[in-house]
């Protein structure tokens, strides 16, 4: 990694006086809405990692693979993804092994909701088997936490008749009742609930909602470096300030305020950011720490779902955490 000279204010230097800003390349999981990376877009347009002495060059990629893929290719210095996406896309070497700098969420930012035709038959997951679930994608992150409550009911996925209908395509099988139930992204899951239109049946949007459905706590997106090539701990700690910084803003910032600095891509319409930017202000993990435990229990998901190549050597969860609490400033 090259640091990036900037001189300080007027063309010329004032008694050799240069601010160095070190350059890191990360790269983040699209779309450019996704609440999951909000952080990192807002830490941008809000200047706060330039005011902790980094320039932060951020890259989307089209989807979590890509993301976990520019980290295995050295053709970024961080990747802003899924654990499972680092562990199947991510890894090719020992030495490559994935560092975890900075937990964000503990789920993927979904709900699994029965539509309100259907909420005096189905009360919970054991009566799932046979029955019709609609998904936005398929292959998405949270495919795994459902297959891990179907398992923790005795049934598999093969057991349900899982339909890919899109964003807008889940909400209207849902409203309609072509879909018994299914797993709808925020912000569209808490527009459904409050309106009446459908029923909480398993949630994962919050870190206290994980604990609640799964029982334990767990880590789904996340800023990772390699081993080989991690960036000094003095600026992964002032990365992590940055974001922290990110987040409080996310808590307490107005929608307007925030979408007047976030790029139109981030922000799509100024109606939708609004909805979830109030989704995301309790969607992170606190001060992005992330546990041994955390990490155990989301391995043990992903296994779970669809193994993992028998090629993939998973590092101990211990040590994908060496990243350490910074010291007090």
């Amino acid at each position: 990694m090259r640091p990036h000279a900037r001189l300080a204010r007027g063309s010329e230097p004032v008694l050799g006086l240069i601010v160095l800003l070190q350059t890191l390349v990360l790269a983040v999981s699209g779309p450019a809405t996704s609440p999951e990376y909000l952080p990192i877009r807002v830490a941008e347009a809000e200047g706060y990692f330039a005011g902790e002495g980094l320039a932060v060059t951020v890259r989307t990629t089209r989807a979590e693979s890509g993301a976990a893929e520019a980290l295995a290719q050295a053709q970024a210095d961080l990747a802003a993804t899924t654990l499972e996406a680092m562990l199947r896309f991510g890894l090719r070497a020992a030495s490559q092994a994935p560092r975890i700098v900075f937990g964000l969420t503990a789920g993927p930012p979904v709900a699994l909701i029965v539509g309100a035709s259907h909420v005096n038959t189905l009360r919970s997951i054991d009566d799932l088997s046979a029955l019709r679930v609609g998904v936005t994608t398929p292959g998405a992150p949270e495919h795994a936490w459902f297959g891990w409550l179907l398992a923790r009911s005795g049934m598999s996925v093969a057991q349900v008749s899982v339909t890919s209908l899109g964003g807008r395509g889940v909400v209207s099988a849902i409203d309609s009742g072509e879909v018994h139930v299914a797993l709808v992204p925020e912000p569209m899951a808490s527009q459904l609930l409050d309106q009446g239109r459908a029923k909480l049946l398993a949630d994962f949007r919050t870190p206290r909602a994980v604990v609640q459905t799964i029982g334990a706590s767990t880590v789904n997106a996340a800023v990772f470096a390699r081993a080989d090539r991690r960036p000094p701990d003095r600026d992964l700690f002032a990365l992590g300030r940055a974001l922290k910084r990110a987040e409080q803003r996310i808590r307490s910032g107005e929608a307007a305020e925030l979408a007047a600095k976030l790029p139109t891509q981030v922000v799509g319409s100024p109606e939708d950011f609004a909805a979830r930017l109030a989704a995301s202000r309790s969607l992170y993990l606190q001060d992005g720490v992330v546990s041994a435990d955390q990490l155990q229990q989301t391995i043990a998901i992903i296994r779970a779902h669809t193994p993992l190549p028998q090629s993939v050597k998973i590092p101990l969860p211990e040590d994908m955490l060496q990243i350490k609490a910074p010291p007090a400033r």
